[in-house]
């Protein structure tokens, strides 16, 4: 079982746009059943699923790791798993774990919670993070050997380092 993969789609989930249209293709992944079969329903279902799971990288992200944990709890309620032995695209026999509701949305969500509520345990909700780039704002699992990471990616870092050193440039200038 991929925890792992589990957890990193609930960054996905709680890094959906807030207002604008959830790209299925996004939401679910790119290719899949999920994506194909989701309605408008389970799109509504993922992005309310999202902004709570984001609420729970803010907690985490902030020390409040109490708050984390029970705000996780009440989301394993919410969409509790059932796992299940599955062997598909030529894989040996493995672990999904999966809601025990009956829409692509309901899986989807439960599975990432599992995955998430695991990160925690094994990791720590210190772990979590919220993107230091004043303009992305996006979570993040923090996977670096020492926890030090503060970007949900290259990208923003070297924006936000750019944007820095233009800064104490121009303030040197002025100065």
């Amino acid at each position: 079982m991929d925890f792992d993969a589990y957890a990193q789609t609930a960054v996905t989930l709680a890094n959906l746009p807030a207002d604008d249209p959830v790209d299925p293709a996004v939401a679910f992944g790119p290719d899949t059943r999920a994506a194909q079969q989701a309605g408008e329903r389970d799109l509504v279902a993922v992005r309310r699923a999202g902004k709570r799971l984001r609420r729970v990288f803010e907690l985490g992200a902030g020390g409040r790791d109490t708050d984390a944990v029970d705000e996780l709890n009440a989301l394993l309620v919410a969409y509790p798993v059932q796992p299940h032995i599955s062997g598909h695209d030529g894989k040996s026999w493995h672990v999904h774990v999966t809601g025990r509701g009956s829409t692509a949305s309901a899986e989807h969500i439960a599975g990432a919670v599992w995955g998430l509520s695991v990160w925690l345990c094994e990791n720590g909700s210190d772990r979590f993070g919220v993107c230091a780039d004043e303009h992305c704002g996006n979570v993040y699992l923090d996977t670096s050997s020492n926890n030090c990471r503060r970007f949900c990616s290259e990208r923003c870092a070297t924006r936000s380092h750019v944007a820095a050193h233009r800064a104490r440039k121009r303030a040197a200038a002025v100065g």
